[in-house]
């Protein structure tokens, strides 16, 4: 299975696991991630959200990657252009969770921003915090070691 066939593949996974989850033109941002993922680089986990300061904003669907290197968040404007981030390890300062009624909110702080992914089913949110935390845990080791040598 190539790339974008397994970013996509988990994407509609995720989708369908939680399906009130806000997302759309899941396919174009997924084209996105793929573009972007590096030789070596290997698609961990999948979710969905929109990418927005407001609930009532939902045209603002991103696809949201967890690599063994970084995180890749893509959205593919609607006529011409994309939007991409990278979160590396190092620039990772922590995340929150929080749950309404229906959705939930993922924010992940940066050394930069904070990127605030809304509109995600409330039943998903255990699971992203999960692998988001547990990934970022096991990589800051990495960094960590890496720090050590280098003084």
């Amino acid at each position: 299975m190539s790339k974008l066939n397994r970013v996509y593949s988990l994407a509609m996974s995720f989708k369908d696991k939680y399906p009130i989850t806000i997302a759309f033109r899941i396919k174009k941002h997924c084209d996105i991630i793929e573009k972007h993922l590096n030789p070596g680089e290997e698609v961990r986990y999948v979710f969905v959200g929109q990418k927005n300061e407001k609930i009532y904003e939902i045209f603002n669907s991103y696809v949201v990657v967890l690599t063994n290197k970084r995180i890749l968040l893509g959205r593919k404007r609607l006529i011409f252009g994309y939007f991409f981030n990278a979160i590396t390890p190092d620039m990772f300062n922590d995340m929150q969770v929080k749950a309404g009624i229906f959705w939930g909110k993922i924010i992940i702080d940066t050394v930069t921003e904070e990127v605030r992914l809304s509109n995600i089913s409330r039943n998903a949110l255990d699971e992203i915090e999960t692998e988001v935390t547990e990934y970022m845990m096991e990589e800051k080791k990495k960094y960590g070691k890496k720090d050590l040598h280098n003084k």
